[in-house]
């Protein structure tokens, strides 16, 4: 059983070291799209909120890592952003604050474990980081996202490059075909919107090297990648 929404709220805000001035906003970023199942009453799920989300978190980790690393190469940088913007890492993140205690799930969602589920945790997350944006500005976002995130160097610490697909792909490709030549397309989905499943294909140019399917868009190029290194080892 959950802490009350009101008290994991506010824990949630100590977190992060800031408070809220429009609480729908925050209460928004929580909101599972299976909870609009059970409350039709609402409109919107945290969905359009992830989107601006992950935006914004990966340009305050590119700028920051940007800023780190002044003598590392782009390659080095993108494997990096990788490392720390990756659906487990943030699913990880969003433990490390408690995002679990404060999600807003529908019946079914809560009965087979989503206030765990990786991809529930990391699209909240994003939610999360979109919602601050939109409550404050860039440089208030960058100072708790990068206050959540700690030393830079402590992070990246022990990341392998084999939990990095799209990196490896990347590197394989780029020497040949140019940084723009990779391209992930969604070519099929499955399921509710709470129970998502995607199937994503990799292409080369106009070569199609590989598909993986995934519970979000991520996991599934992250599969997608790996089924393309598989084929071009063969």
């Amino acid at each position: 059983m959950p802490p009350s929404p009101s008290s994991s709220l506010e824990a949630l805000q100590l977190r992060l070291a800031y408070l809220f001035r429009d609480p729908v906003l925050l209460e928004r970023a929580l909101t599972h799209p299976s909870y609009l199942q059970d409350h039709p009453e609402l409109s919107e799920s945290n969905q359009r909120l992830e989107f601006l989300g992950d935006a914004v978190l990966q340009l305050i980790v590119t700028e920051e890592l940007f800023q780190l690393f002044p003598q590392d190469r782009e390659g080095q940088l993108s494997k990096w952003r990788s490392a720390l913007s990756k659906g487990v890492f943030l699913a990880e993140l969003a433990r490390e604050i408690g995002l679990e205690d404060c999600l807003r799930l529908g019946a079914s969602e809560e009965a087979t474990g989503g206030r765990q589920r990786a991809s529930a945790l990391e699209d909240s997350f994003e939610a999360l980081i979109g919602a601050l944006y939109l409550d404050s500005d860039l440089p208030t976002t960058k100072r708790v996202v990068l206050g959540l995130y700690g030393p830079f160097s402590e992070r990246l610490t022990g990341s392998e490059d084999t939990d990095n697909p799209k990196g490896q792909l990347q590197e394989i490709v780029q020497p040949k075909h140019g940084n723009h030549a990779l391209r992930y397309e969604v070519i099929g989905t499955e399921g509710e919107d709470h129970a998502r499943a995607y199937e994503v294909a990799v292409f080369v140019n106009e070569r199609s090297l590989g598909k993986g399917r995934g519970t979000s868009k991520k996991l599934a190029e992250e599969a997608a990648a790996r089924a393309a290194l598989e084929t071009l080892k063969s």
